[in-house]
């Protein structure tokens, strides 16, 4: 006989799949009410982190969570941005106070300080690393003109190549972009 799928496996499942979060929004379109969630947390199977956001408390802690708990805050349609994107890699030896995430319909949600929404253009390039949103690597080091050393920019465009995080036609617009 097979073991019954619970309401908490549901939402453990989906929330492994994202660093340990689920969204009241995620659960209900898996078939978990709204209504379990709290109930789940009052248990201790989950700890309410904002709301409408949980997370699982022995879900394995990452360098990647503060990003994708910033995404999930945000809401649908955002990605990471700028030197957030280059500080998911470790590029142009960044590391920014606030991760930086773009939307591209004004939302109001009540944030932590740790996170700076930005409001982008409908046309704007994003791909996924890592499972998260994001705009493309080449596109983030370009927006970080004027705000980090060219000689930084030009290292992480090398480092980029070399991790395969830039297309050769991208290396090579950077390259000449970033010259002089």
């Amino acid at each position: 006989m097979a073991a019954k799928v619970t309401y908490r496996d549901i939402v453990r499942e989906i929330a492994l799949d994202q660093y340990g979060y689920v969204t009241t929004k995620q659960a209900a379109e898996a078939g978990v009410p709204a209504s379990e969630l709290p109930k789940l947390a009052a248990r201790g199977g989950l700890e309410n982190v904002a709301y409408g956001l949980y997370r699982v408390p022995d879900a394995p802690t990452t360098a990647i969570d503060q990003f994708a708990e910033a995404l999930l805050r945000a809401g649908d349609g955002a990605h990471l941005h700028g030197d957030s994107v280059l500080a998911l890699f470790g590029l142009a030896d960044v590391n920014p106070r606030r991760v930086q995430v773009a939307v591209r319909k004004r939302t109001r949600p009540k944030l932590p300080p740790f996170i700076e929404l930005t409001l982008v253009k409908d046309d704007v390039v994003t791909t996924r690393y890592e499972g998260l949103a994001s705009q493309t690597v080449a596109d983030a080091i370009l927006e970080c003109r004027g705000r980090i050393e060219r000689s930084r920019l030009r290292d992480a465009v090398e480092q980029a190549r070399k991790e395969g995080l830039v297309t050769t036609k991208e290396w090579q617009r950077l390259r000449k972009e970033l010259r002089s």
